[in-house]
């Protein structure tokens, strides 16, 4: 039996046909080290009864698939047949096309970040989306962060720093990441008062917790749970007229945010921005990679010294985006000045708004071609429920169709999730009664599911 004789020197592999091959695809450093790695693996295996040839031989076919995963990134699109649209854990929503071009473009060239084309002076890169968002809100005017959280941040400290910020008990939410209201108003330099009770706020709760100390007034959306039964709540534009004659600022946390009324989609009805506007809040925040549609970012609008205010604070420049997502966000806020066509163009309003006739057509052309491709398993057409996700309208489920599939073994389901995974596209689906369930409302082509299942 050959022993470490047999094993070629690193010499010898790196300047070989194979390793020279290997080095024009993914450098000479890389090569080396993932190399000596393999060469010390086989020796290891030799001292433990390996045959040394049997380990030479397969050296270079290893080499190559070490080197191959190493460079694959874990960033790879995938399909998200979970049944839920706006997954936080796969980034939320799909862009628009539109928005893919814009982000494009940004990134191959310089732009006008920063740079008044009229004048040939500085100018200020939240100038790109702020008209369009008071157009779209009914607001003064408006300014951008990279997230709502951000937003929320910002706004609390540029008005409660050392003051104190009113809210409801029933509102001190807390979301996924660690995102505690209480903690990102001290993490603000915000004084929290609670009013109220969890289920029932009255007017007068606010009215009697307002001193001079109070900077502002929080009202927080409660998109992502529902408190039903004996229940009160102050209406914002109640709300907002409390805070007017006490002379202090009405913050609306809207969370989610939509520019549109997504009761003409289908859904259940959630407030609308231009809405909060109208309802006398100084200010609003809300989100750009939710309901919205378009990347990750945080939008404050309202009063035009509010938002000058909130645009001096130190914190705005480390929040601020960068170049490639206000380009996409300002091709996203242009498809609302189209509604008739928005759901045509937006694929997070597309797949929310998608019948489940259409899905349930689908699921039953796919169910024979997938089974095909899995032996093994069974494969049936079934009706299942999606939900919006990130927050959104959590008690509210949309009716849709997917694929059941099943196998022999009670960790059938389980096995074939973690083989879908492992693709080159990636397809994740979710585990419900024993059963493999991909819910199909976000599949645009039926090809791309049966590609991914055929590599």
């Amino acid at each position: 039996m050959a022993g470490f004789r047999a094993l070629p020197s690193v010499d010898q592999v790196l300047l070989s046909p194979i390793g020279r091959a290997l080095i024009d695809s993914h450098g000479r450093a890389a090569v080396t080290t993932a190399l000596r790695a393999r060469l010390d693996a086989a020796r290891t295996a030799i001292k433990g009864g390996a045959d040394g040839e049997a380990e030479a031989a397969r050296l270079p076919h290893l080499l190559a698939a070490d080197l191959a995963a190493a460079a694959q990134s874990r960033l790879r699109p995938m399909l998200n047949l979970t049944g839920t649209v706006l997954h936080t854990n796969l980034g939320r929503a799909i862009l628009a096309d539109e928005a893919i071009a814009a982000a494009s473009a940004a990134m191959a060239a310089p732009l006008a970040l920063e740079f008044d084309l009229d004048t040939g002076g500085r100018g200020q890169r939240d100038d790109h989306l702020r008209g369009l968002l008071c157009e779209l809100t009914g607001a003064e005017d408006a300014t951008i962060v990279n997230n709502n959280a951000a937003a929320v941040l910002i706004a609390l400290n540029t008005f409660g720093q050392g003051r104190q910020a009113i809210v409801s008990r029933g509102e001190l939410i807390e979301i996924g990441g660690a995102f505690r209201m209480p903690d990102i108003m001290a993490r603000a330099g915000a004084h929290l008062v609670e009013v109220g009770t969890t289920n029932r706020t009255h007017p007068r709760d606010y009215e009697a917790a307002i001193t001079d100390q109070t900077g502002l007034i929080l009202k927080v959306h409660t998109s992502n749970y529902r408190i039903e039964g004996f229940t009160a709540e102050v209406p914002a534009p109640q709300l907002a007229q409390i805070a007017r004659q006490a002379g202090v600022v009405l913050l609306n946390d809207l969370g989610s945010g939509s520019l549109v009324d997504l009761a003409a989609y289908g859904l259940r009805r959630e407030p609308t921005v231009a809405e909060a506007v109208a309802e006398g809040a100084d200010l609003i925040t809300f989100s750009g990679d939710k309901l919205l549609g378009g990347p990750q970012a945080g939008f404050i609008v309202g009063r035009r010294d509010l938002i000058a205010q909130i645009n001096r604070n130190p914190l705005k420049r480390a929040l601020r985006l960068d170049k490639i997502r206000i380009a996409a966000l300002e091709a996203t806020l242009r498809l609302y000045r189209d509604p008739d066509r928005l759901a045509l163009r937006l694929p997070t309003l597309r797949h929310l708004s998608r019948p489940q006739a259409d899905i349930a057509a689908q699921a039953a052309r796919l169910a024979p071609q997938v089974a095909a491709l899995l032996t093994g398993y069974s494969v049936a057409a079934t009706d299942c429920a999606s939900q919006i996700g990130s927050g959104s309208l959590p008690t509210d489920t949309i009716p849709s169709a997917g694929l059941r599939i099943t196998g022999a073994g009670g960790d059938a389901p389980d096995r074939l999730a973690a083989r879908l995974r492992t693709l080159p596209c990636p397809v994740v689906g979710h585990i419900k009664d024993g059963a493999l369930i991909l819910d199909l409302r976000t599949l645009d082509r039926d090809a791309d599911l049966l590609e991914a299942l055929s590599a």
